[in-house]
């Protein structure tokens, strides 16, 4: 597995940042013609079609509550924490794009400075799913930077040879990241530009984080087993964690994810032991 994850990493050119490029700057033009550049103007372009996600999504608000969890790093990369073992290369380029996208997000939501939707919008006009967030970074939604720059990973160390299985492949990690990201609006936290802005965002910082670590070679002692105490000790801090979150929510999705690490903690020991 771990082979053909490389032999995917190094077959990557640079010309996979087009797209995202292309949609950043039709994204741009589409505000500019509409003259949405300012921050009033564009919460305001978009406060219809939000409205509407919003009451539409929020229909199932127990589905989209654990949904949301998959925009914190610790759930998502619990039920990756297997690879540890069998793709480490994964891991190698999950944390150097974690580090590229947590730096892309503060930075941009600092620049921008959108105020959520809870502090334009009566609260008791759509739907709030947990904490109310009024701070002054919407844009770019975080949960979808982070969710898309892990799936981005996952995309093109995973691709399939055949094109059919290709396309197959990509529709089925793009769906599933749109899902987790407008999950968003449906929880009333993000504008849906701050979703679609995410997603490409976290895109960028996938592919950034397979390319700094195909280049630099930072993370290359994942993948030896005297490192392995280093994983063991951060899984259990998450475990802990978890358990913390089942405690104060109690959400079907923590459970899963303690699950996942307790299985992954057993195969990774078992294996430190046998080395």
């Amino acid at each position: 597995m771990n082979t053909n994850v490389i032999n995917n990493y190094s077959k990557l050119k640079l010309s996979l940042f087009f797209l995202p490029a292309f949609l950043l700057i039709t994204i741009v033009l589409f505000l500019y013609k509409q003259d949405s550049l300012s921050v009033d103007k564009y919460i305001q372009i978009q406060k219809n079609c939000f409205y509407f996600l919003n009451s539409k999504l929020s229909q199932y608000p127990d589905t989209l509550f654990n949904l949301n969890q998959f925009g914190d790093e610790i759930i998502f990369l619990s039920f990756l924490s297997i690879f540890v073992v069998y793709a480490p290369k994964i891991w190698e380029s999950l944390i150097s794009a974690s580090l590229v996208s947590l730096i892309f997000s503060s930075l941009l939501k600092k620049i921008f400075a959108v105020p959520r939707a809870a502090a334009v919008f009566d609260n008791h006009s759509f739907v709030i799913l947990g904490k109310t967030l009024t701070g002054n970074n919407s844009l770019p939604s975080g949960h979808s930077i982070t969710v898309f720059t892990i799936l981005t990973v996952l995309l093109f160390g995973f691709m399939p040879k055949k094109l059919k299985y290709k396309i197959l492949w990509s529709i089925f990690i793009v769906i599933t990241g749109l899902i987790f990201a407008f999950a968003r609006v449906g929880a009333g936290a993000h504008y849906p530009l701050d979703v679609i802005i995410g997603c490409i965002i976290g895109y960028i910082s996938g592919l950034l984080g397979i390319f700094i670590n195909e280049k630099y070679k930072i993370w290359t002692w994942i993948n030896n087993k005297k490192y392995y105490p280093i994983f063991i000790l951060f899984f259990l801090i998450c475990c802990i964690l978890l358990i913390n979150k089942i405690m104060n929510e109690n959400l079907i999705i923590f459970y899963l994810s303690i699950i996942s690490l307790i299985v992954s903690l057993y195969k990774i020991i078992n294996v430190y032991v046998k080395k």
